[in-house]
C-alpha cells in the first residue's frame, strides 16, 4: 500500500473501530460511515435515522415496466444507446461528440456509498449541497474506481483491494443538503456506471464531505482497510461464550445440533461437514435456524450454499463469510435473539453425515423497536433453458414486512457448449430490486456480473470483503460458477415490502441450466416471504453432460476444434487420458514429462492458407506445471511463449491464444516444452481464422 498518512502506530481493535457508530442524535460524518463499513452488528438493528438506498445506473431507458415490449432491453452503456442512459441530457453533443448528462440530482441529507464502472470515458463533476463549484471535476474512471485518491492524490492512499473491490469503489461521500453528479463525455463511447446513494430522512445531521476528510479520518481509513485485508482478524479479536457441537445425522433424519436460551447474539457460527464427497453432502445437508421458537425457520439453506461455497469447498475470505481449504465454513453475520435459538440439520442424502462446529455468542439486550432476526433463504431452478431469445426475471426474494437486505449469492451450473466467454456467458441480465410498493425498481442494473462487482463476463477467480467469484470452472464461464455480494455499507432498508429479481439472459440458448440463489436479510417478527421448505428434489446435484464438444459461434466463430489426444503420436509413454464431464469429449490429455525441457509435438491440420489464431484450452490445477509453447518455431504469445498452468483455485479450464500467425495449407506444428517436471493437461486445440 502506498501510504502518505503521517507515520503513526495504531493499536486499535475491531471493538475500537465500531465504538462510534452514530445513533439518531449523533452527527454522521465521513469517519462514522467508514466505521460502518466493517460493522456487521449494526445491520441487525433497524437504521435510525432511517434511510433509503437507491441506485442510479446506465440501464436501458427503454425498460419501463414488466409487461412492456422492451423490459429486457440491453443497451446500457456500450455507446450509441437509442435513449441516453442518464436522468437528463444537459448539453447535446458538440461536433466532437462530447455532451453533458445528468447522472443524479438529489435533495436532502445523504451519502454516496458505492460506485461501479466497467469502463467509462470522459469527466465527472460532483456538486455537494448548494455549492456552485464542484468538489470534484476530473477523470470519470479515476473517480469511480479510486475515489479518495482522485479527490486528493497528495493526501490519499491507494486503497485497491480494500475500499476498491474489483470494479466497485466503496468510498463514503456524505452530504447534508444534496448531491448532483454530471458526466461530460462522448456518448458513442463506453460509459457504464452505477451510483448507490443513501437518502436519509429529513433532519438527519450530516457533516458534508470535504477533501480534508481523507486526512482527518486517516485512522479510520487505515483500520477499515486492514480489516478488509484480513477479515479473519475479527474472529481473533472478538470475545464471547463458546458452545461446541458434534452430531451424526442418519439419512432422511432432521436433528437439533444446538439449542440456547436467553437474550444473546451469535457473533460467529463455524461448521464443518466431514465426508469424502463434499460436493454432494454440502448441497444435500440442509441448515435450519429458528430464533425465538419460530415455526418457519428464519434460515433455511443447503449448508454449502449458505456459506457461499457450492458445489464443494471453494475457499475464499470476505467480511461476513470465510471458507478455508480444510473445509471450515465461518459466518459472521450477527444473529440476535430474545429468548432462544435452535439450529437443526436435515440430511436429505442417502448416507449418514457428520457435522462439527461451534457458536460464539455475547449478551444482547433485545430492542423491540429496532432488533431484527437474521434471515437467509435459498431456492433453486433446475433444468432451465437460458436464452437471449426468451429472457426472464428469476426471483431471488419476495418478502413482506419490515427489514434490511444485506446480501445475495448465486450458485450456477452452465452446461454451454461454446468455449468462449463471448458465447457461453450467462449473465447479460440485470438486477431489479423493488422496495415498498414502488412500481419501478430502485435498483436497475446493467448486467449480472456488474451487480457482483465485475464485468466483461470475466472467468477470473477473485474475492474481497464485499464481493467475489470463488468458483468459475471454464472454459470461459462454462461449468459451475459461484458469485456473491454482501450489502454492508450499501444495505437496503425497507418498511413494508422487498422484491429482488435477476434477469436470466445468455448469449446463446443453453438447455439444462441450473440456477440456485440465496438472499440474506434481517426482519422484524411477522415478516414472511415466498420461499417454501427445501425438498429432496431441490438438492439433487446438477451434473454437467457426460460428453460435450465445443461449438464455433460468437467468440469461437470460424474455428476448427481438435481433441489434443488426437494430435499426438501414438505410443508416447508420457501421455495418458483423464476422463470427466469438464473436458471436451469427456477426455483430457495428461502429459507427465520425465524431465524439464522435454517436448511434446501436436500436428494441427490447416485447411487453407491464411492468418490464424491458435487457442490452447488447458487444465489448471495446483499440481500443474509451466510450459513453453511455439507454433512452427515461433513463440506462442508475447510472454515469450510461457504458459503457467498452476493455480490454487481448484481445477479450472482456461484458454490461451496465440498472436495471429500465417499458416499454409497442410499441418502446423504446436510444440510444448516442459519447464518443470509436473503434469500438463491439454483439453483441445482450436484453429481460428484471425479475420473474424
Amino acid at each position: 500500500m502506498n501510504c502518505l498518512f503521517p507515520m503513526v502506530v495504531i493499536f486499535l481493535t475491531v471493538t475500537d473501530l465500531l465504538a462510534a457508530v452514530p445513533d439518531s442524535s449523533a452527527q454522521i460524518t465521513t469517519g462514522t460511515l467508514i466505521k460502518e463499513m466493517a460493522d456487521l452488528k449494526r445491520l441487525a438493528e433497524y437504521p435510525s435515522p432511517f434511510y433509503n438506498t437507491i441506485q442510479y445506473s446506465s440501464y436501458d431507458r427503454r425498460s419501463t415496466f414488466p409487461d412492456a415490449p422492451e423490459w429486457f432491453a440491453n443497451a446500457d452503456g456500450f455507446g450509441g444507446e437509442p435513449i441516453p442512459g442518464f436522468e437528463k441530457v444537459l448539453k447535446a453533443p458538440d461536433r466532437d461528440g462530447t455532451g453533458e448528462y445528468l447522472i443524479c440530482d438529489v435533495e436532502g441529507p445523504g451519502a454516496i456509498v458505492r460506485l461501479w464502472t466497467a469502463a467509462i470515458n470522459g469527466e465527472i463533476k460532483l456538486y455537494l449541497d448548494e455549492d456552485k463549484e464542484p468538489v470534484y471535476d476530473g477523470n470519470a474512471f479515476d473517480f469511480f474506481t479510486n475515489t479518495y485518491h482522485a479527490f486528493s492524490s497528495e493526501n490519499a492512499v491507494n486503497l485497491t483491494g480494500t475500499f476498491t473491490q474489483n470494479m466497485a469503489g466503496y468510498y463514503p461521500v456524505p452530504f447534508s443538503k444534496g448531491c448532483k453528479m454530471i458526466w461530460k463525455g462522448n456518448i458513442e463511447d463506453l460509459h457504464f456506471y452505477h451510483v448507490n446513494i443513501r437518502l436519509y430522512e429529513k433532519g438527519t445531521r450530516i457533516q458534508t464531505f470535504s477533501t480534508e476528510d481523507i486526512q482527518k479520518f486517516s485512522k479510520e481509513i487505515e483500520i477499515t482497510s486492514q480489516i478488509f485485508k484480513n477479515t479473519d482478524s475479527i474472529d481473533e479479536m472478538e470475545d464471547g461464550d463458546y458452545a461446541y457441537f458434534a452430531a451424526r445425522v442418519e439419512a432422511g433424519d432432521e436433528k437439533e445440533i444446538l439449542h440456547m436460551n436467553g437474550s444473546k447474539g451469535i457473533t460467529c457460527f463455524e461448521m464443518r461437514v466431514i465426508d469424502s464427497d463434499l460436493e454432494e453432502v454440502l448441497r444435500q445437508t440442509v441448515l435450519r435456524i429458528s430464533f425465538d421458537g419460530a415455526s418457519d425457520p428464519q434460515v433455511q439453506s443447503p449448508v454449502g450454499d449458505f456459506f457461499g461455497t457450492a458445489p464443494g469447498i471453494n475457499p475464499y475470505r470476505s467480511l461476513p463469510f470465510t471458507v478455508t481449504n480444510d473445509g471450515r465454513m465461518i459466518c459472521r453475520y450477527f444473529m440476535p435473539f430474545n429468548d432462544s435459538v435452535s439450529i437443526k440439520i436435515e440430511n436429505l442424502r442417502d448416507k449418514e453425515i457428520t457435522v462439527v462446529g461451534k457458536v460464539v455468542t455475547e449478551e444482547y439486550d433485545w430492542d423491540k423497536n429496532r432488533s431484527m432476526y437474521f434471515r437467509a433463504k435459498w431456492r433453486v431452478s433446475h433444468d432451465m433453458k437460458a436464452s437471449y431469445l426468451q429472457p426472464g426475471d428469476i426471483p431471488y426474494l419476495q418478502a413482506s414486512g419490515k427489514g434490511v437486505f444485506v446480501g445475495a449469492a448465486a450458485h450456477l451450473m452452465n452446461p454451454s457448449d461454446v468455449p468462449s466467454t463471448y458465447g457461453n456467458w450467462w449473465g447479460e441480465g440485470d438486477e431489479k430490486i423493488f422496495v415498498d410498493g414502488n412500481p419501478s425498481p430502485v435498483f436497475f442494473g446493467t448486467g449480472s456480473e456488474d451487480y457482483f462487482n465485475y464485468a466483461w463476463s470475466s472467468p477470473d477467480i477473485f474475492y474481497h470483503a464485499y464481493c467475489g467469484q470463488p468458483r468459475n470452472d471454464g472454459p470461459g464461464t462454462r461449468g459451475f460458477v459461484t458469485n456473491y455480494r454482501w450489502h454492508v455499507i450499501d444495505d437496503i432498508p425497507f418498511k413494508q415490502q422487498f422484491a429482488f429479481y435477476m434477469e436470466l439472459l445468455s448469449h446463446e440458448p443453453v438447455p439444462g441450466f441450473s440456477y440456485a440463489r440465496i438472499t440474506y436479510h434481517y426482519g422484524f417478527p411477522g415478516m414472511h416471504d415466498d420461499n417454501v421448505r427445501i425438498s429432496k428434489g431441490d438438492v439433487r446435484l446438477p451434473a454437467l453432460p457426460a460428453e460435450w464438444y465445443p461449438r464455433a459461434v460468437k467468440g469461437s466463430a470460424s474455428s476448427l476444434f481438435y481433441q489434443a489426444e488426437d494430435l499426438v503420436s501414438a505410443g508416447n509413454k508420457s501421455i495418458s487420458t483423464v476422463t470427466g464431464p469438464m473436458w471436451a469429449g469427456g477426455r483430457l490429455l495428461k502429459w507427465l514429462p520425465e524431465q524439464a525441457g522435454e517436448k511434446l509435438e501436436l500436428r494441427l491440420p490447416v485447411v487453407e492458407d491464411g492468418k490464424y489464431v491458435i487457442h490452447i484450452t488447458a487444465c489448471l490445477s495446483a499440481a500443474s506445471g509451466q510450459i513453453h509453447a511455439q507454433v512452427n518455431g515461433s513463440d506462442f504469445n508475447p510472454n515469450h511463449g510461457i504458459i503457467d498452468l498452476a493455480t490454487g483455485n481448484g481445477t479450472l479450464s482456461r484458454t490461451y491464444r496465440s498472436e495471429p500467425v500465417d499458416l499454409t495449407k497442410g499441418a502446423a506444428i504446436l510444440t510444448l516444452k516442459s519447464l518443470q517436471v509436473k503434469p500438463v493437461g491439454i483439453d483441445f486445440i482450436w484453429v481460428q481464422k484471425s479475420d473474424y
